[in-house]
């Protein structure tokens, strides 16, 4: 059992919670996740690690109330206990040795990017973040980014705070402003992630992506998490999240990603009669 010590609403479809889970704590790094089940009959969910406390034996999970396994995650309190929880799980992001680095988070992919960029300003790489969302109300993090950002760059799809636009057209920007990035690391929805790795293979400038596929059980006997890339099937849970995003087939992941759609919908509504399946 995983006591949550803290919990915290960042929007209104976004929670935060901190977790006492000591050996995870010890051992993870930024850019790996767990698998948690909420309950004794939760379906396994992988959520990505925000945050880590080796002192204080926690980790800090952020989730977006999207479906059933994510509603019935919210239902948890403080005091409430995690069933089990499984990792640290995949590989860490690499950062070591490279000096300037743009990071491109989208929605609540910025709680991916977050221990990354905070990871690269710690080992004095200078980070240009650029951080996306559709509206005001949706704007998470955007004090933690730009206490690790040289620059931030926040848009917004409608233009109800910061800039109107996408988060390419911020990040070509930057390259066009002359800013010379050892990498980009652009974590968010698939097709932005498609969209960010379009753009800078336009321009020559290394990508990596973290993919969000559909995981089972994290150790890569299932074979949910498959992906080509560059032409090889990869199993995410086990050989990255991370991959050069020049070379990931994201229609085919994109494809692959909308499998469940309707039955998501289908137990989004058993779960929970206060968020109708779409089209209903």
């Amino acid at each position: 059992m995983y006591k949550i010590l803290e919990k915290q609403m960042l929007n209104r479809t976004v929670a935060q919670i901190t977790i006492d889970a000591p050996l995870i704590a010890n051992k993870a790094e930024a850019g790996q996740f767990i698998i948690l089940r909420a309950k004794e009959n939760s379906e396994r969910m992988p959520l990505t690690i925000a945050a880590y406390d080796r002192v204080a034996g926690t980790i800090m999970l952020i989730f977006q109330i999207v479906g059933a396994g994510t509603a019935e995650l919210n239902t948890l309190c403080e005091g409430d206990a995690i069933l089990d929880c499984v990792g640290p799980l995949g590989r860490p992001t690499h950062t070591e040795g490279l000096k300037k680095v743009c990071v491109v988070g989208g929605g609540v992919g910025c709680a991916i990017a977050l221990p990354v960029a905070q990871k690269l300003h710690d080992q004095g790489a200078v980070v240009h973040s650029v951080i996306g969302f559709r509206t005001r109300d949706l704007v998470i993090l955007e004090d933690a980014f730009r206490s690790v950002s040289e620059q931030l760059r926040l848009m917004t799809d409608d233009g109800s705070y910061g800039s109107k636009g996408l988060v390419t057209t911020a990040l070509e920007t930057l390259i066009n402003e002359g800013n010379e990035y050892d990498e980009v690391i652009a974590i968010g929805p698939l097709v932005m992630m498609k969209l960010v790795s379009l753009l800078t293979k336009k321009y020559g400038v290394k990508t990596v992506v973290s993919m969000n596929t559909i995981m089972v059980d994290g150790t890569g006997m299932c074979g949910g998490c498959r992906l080509t890339v560059g032409g090889e099937i990869k199993f995410a849970c086990v050989d990255g999240p991370d991959f050069d995003g020049h070379l990931v087939d994201f229609d085919e992941a994109i494809s692959r990603s909308r499998m469940y759609d309707t039955f998501e919908c289908r137990a989004r509504d058993e779960a929970c009669r206060l968020f109708p399946a779409e089209g209903r």
